[in-house]
């Protein structure tokens, strides 16, 4: 969509290929401003990672897993009557840990730091708190909203998203 934070987020789309370039054009939700991409590269697309449709909230069966240095997949849109997202994220430490292995208790806490690091640590995106036991969507219209994640295990899913990487943070 032309802002370089979406890199590390994926949407339902419909495809169409176009055998000259060898290359898709997706169009989105009639809910996004901009509903047509062009030219995506075969490496940009995947298919959905659970059976989850993109209007419900994916339930969270990793929550009591998640711990400082684990990669995940958030749900997140707009607002409520957008479709989900899944946005790529790192577990984050609590801002009351110093990040030393030894002392470091963030995974026993009831909330999950989750950072998006292609942002500025200034940044409003950088950073969300999730409820381990209550986790539900959260948000509002402004920020929109968070839903459901899933903690990636796979090194190839992990190594896709950081093939995306922006090349610099992302203003």
């Amino acid at each position: 969509n032309g802002h370089a934070g979406f890199l590390l987020s994926c949407y339902d789309a419909k495809l169409s290929y176009d055998s000259k370039t060898d290359t898709f054009q997706a169009r989105y939700s009639p809910h996004v401003r901009q509903t047509t991409e062009e030219n995506i590269s075969w490496d940009r697309l995947r298919a959905p990672p659970v059976d989850t449709c993109s209007y419900d909230l994916h339930i969270s069966n990793s929550l009591f897993d998640l711990k400082p240095g684990d990669h995940i997949e958030i749900q997140w849109r707009r607002n409520r009557e957008f479709p989900y997202g899944w946005w790529y994220g790192v577990v984050g430490h609590m801002e009351s840990c110093n990040g030393n292995e030894i002392h470091c208790r963030c995974q026993d806490t009831d909330t999950v730091m989750l950072e998006f690091k292609q942002y500025p640590s200034s940044s409003r995106w950088r950073k969300t708190m999730i409820n381990r036991e209550n986790h539900r969507e959260v948000g509002n219209e402004g920020d929109g909203f968070y839903g459901g994640i899933r903690k990636l295990y796979n090194q190839q899913e992990i190594s896709m998203w950081q093939s995306l990487w922006p090349k610099q943070v992302v203003e």
